[in-house]
């Protein structure tokens, strides 16, 4: 009993399907997607969780009650 490769051709490895192409395809762009999004993200994170100056000029938004309105 040698271990000698054989010389007979088997069926041999089958080309990838059309689905398989799609499939590699959408994975590339879903990478691609997601770096992009952590691109943009770390250009605007600096400001995104500093929210001190973000405070409004006015101590109180409501208009002040009247009579005209209660009525």
């Amino acid at each position: 009993m040698s271990t000698q490769p054989s010389s007979s051709v088997g069926p041999g490895k089958r080309p990838a399907s059309i689905f398989t192409v799609m499939l590699l395809l959408a994975m590339l762009f879903m990478i691609i997607a997601v770096v992009a999004m952590y691109i943009e993200l770390s250009r605007w994170a600096p400001d995104y969780y500093k929210t001190n100056t973000a405070r409004p000029s006015t101590t109180s938004m409501v208009a002040p009650a009247s009579d005209y309105f209660l009525a």
